[in-house]
């Protein structure tokens, strides 16, 4: 079964619905992924995506604040939701398609402005929440799984606009891109992107604060798909979709696709 995935830290899902149902129109991924929905389950307006043949979904939500989900036009069942470092958000959902391939869906904490855990609490958290994830894929390696989502980290040097200014800025520290690696190890992940994009810069996340953000392209790529060895070989044309970053009223973040042939 090929089908096509999509990952996009949408900051809204109520706020932006009509950027869903547009992506949905024009791209139309059979595995839509979300994070940062600001929603609980029950105020996701399901209908608009059914509507336009998304009729399955798997979640975790809660006002005001970070949030999961999964859209589907393939049928998919919920297999798990981790609360990774206690923290009691909506921050992780797995689902189960008919082929058996799980998919996850992550929304790491982002971790504050300060990378030092002894003054910054949410930096804690966010390294905390790493090593669990990694805990666990230790405990149980994934098999016919595909994890994506907004990991909050660029790790490479060209996953960033300039690496030397930003190894003291969140997301790209020394410490979180061990960490990440780490996780990714434990669970023998492979980077789909950057395996159909080996070189060059990549990113998916350009700043708010940036008044021109496509001239001053100061990016990183911070929304990942990967995949477990087993079926990672059938993963293939990935893509940013940067484009969707300059609709109107968007989101900071741009969709990252890949499609499997499983």
């Amino acid at each position: 079964m090929a089908f096509s995935l999509a990952t996009w830290n949408i900051n809204s899902v109520r706020l932006r619905a009509d950027l869903v149902a547009r992506l949905m129109r024009e791209e139309m991924p059979d595995v839509l992924c979300l994070q940062e929905c600001k929603s609980p389950v029950d105020k996701i307006p399901v209908e608009i995506f059914k509507a336009l043949g998304y009729t399955h979904m798997v979640a975790r939500g809660q006002k005001g604040y970070n949030g999961v989900a999964i859209l589907s036009k393939l049928p998919i069942e919920e297999v798990g939701a981790a609360d990774y470092a206690k923290l009691g958000h909506a921050r992780h959902i797995a689902g189960r398609l008919e082929n058996g391939v799980t998919i996850h869906n992550f929304y790491v904490p982002a971790g504050g402005d300060v990378p030092d855990r002894e003054v910054n609490e949410k930096f804690g958290q966010k390294l905390d929440y790493l090593a669990e994830m990694r805990d666990a894929f230790h405990a149980e390696t994934p098999e016919k799984a595909i994890l994506v989502g907004d990991l909050n980290i660029a790790p490479r040097e060209d996953d960033v606009w300039d690496h030397k200014k930003l190894l003291k800025i969140v997301s790209h520290t020394p410490v979180e891109v061990e960490a990440l690696g780490a996780t990714q190890d434990a669970g023998k992940w492979v980077d789909i992107t950057r395996k159909d994009i080996p070189e060059g810069l990549l990113y998916s996340w350009w700043s708010y604060r940036a008044k021109d953000w496509d001239e001053a392209d100061k990016g990183r790529r911070l929304d990942h798909v990967w995949a477990t060895p087993d079926i990672a070989n059938a993963g293939h044309s990935s893509r940013v979709l940067r484009p969707v970053r300059g609709w109107e009223k968007p989101s900071d973040h741009a969709p990252v696709f890949a499609e499997f042939d499983l």
